[in-house]
């Protein structure tokens, strides 16, 4: 195991003191039990789920100076969700390195979201145990910097009218509307085409099966446009 923990402090940039802190990082309780193995990453995960809401906490403050403490807290969360978390371990293709059980194994437990996002919280509840709370900063910001150049869009993969309603109220003042241009197609499979606009501005429009579903298409096209600056014509509320 020696060998491949150090292939992956290469892939993680970040060489241990303290080895063994790394291994209790990857030795999941399912290792452990059969293993009799007397500690799993599970104490890890929970300093490491705290480090990351301080590094995320930071990051989001910095980045959204504007943004009220509502968006903010729901930007962080979208940032920290077991999804997110998922693919961060993804990236450092932690995986593979991860000891599991034999009946994890056969479940496929390596690729498990679950699995992974607990394993990269231990990581980083490691590194800081072993260093500091800046070099995990950094170690973690490289991650998140390559996954999330767009923080804000991730509002937009669940609820993209909740997402365009609360950027709008916070960026403008206004809320969007939504018309219906059309309903095309056979009774029994309809067309719906929308369209989402601010005030005069049409920021997107949107065609699908279902009239919610392309509200939220549209919103979600909308915010992207928005973000991209390709949007002329819309005014910001005054922050003074």
């Amino acid at each position: 195991m020696k060998s491949d923990l150090t292939k992956f402090q290469r892939i993680l940039n970040y060489t241990f003191n303290d080895l063994k802190l790394l291994t209790e990082a990857v030795m999941h309780r399912s290792f452990a039990s059969e293993n009799n193995i007397n500690f799993d990453n599970q104490r890890l995960e929970f300093l490491g789920d705290s480090v990351m809401q301080i590094i995320l906490t930071e990051f989001v403050f910095r980045k959204y100076p504007d943004y009220a403490e509502g968006l903010m807290t729901k930007i962080r969360s979208a940032m920290a969700d077991q999804s997110s978390f998922a693919r961060l371990a993804r990236m450092i293709s932690l995986g593979e390195f991860i000891m599991l059980g034999k009946g994890e194994i056969e479940n496929g437990g390596a690729n498990r979201d679950s699995t992974l996002s607990d394993a990269f919280e231990s990581v980083v509840g490691a590194i800081f145990l072993d260093s500091n709370l800046e070099n995990t900063r950094q170690i973690v910001m490289g991650l998140i910097n390559e996954a999330y150049p767009d923080p804000v869009a991730l509002l937009s993969t669940n609820n993209p009218k909740g997402a365009l309603q609360e950027y709008c109220q916070q960026h403008f003042g206004k809320s969007p509307r939504y018309t219906t241009l059309s309903v095309t197609g056979e009774d029994h499979d309809p067309v719906f085409t929308v369209q989402v606009e601010l005030d005069s501005v049409v920021l997107a429009a949107a065609s699908a099966g279902k009239r919610k579903i392309a509200e939220g298409q549209a919103a979600n096209e909308a915010l992207s446009l928005i973000h991209a600056g390709k949007i002329e014509g819309l005014q910001e509320k005054n922050r003074s």
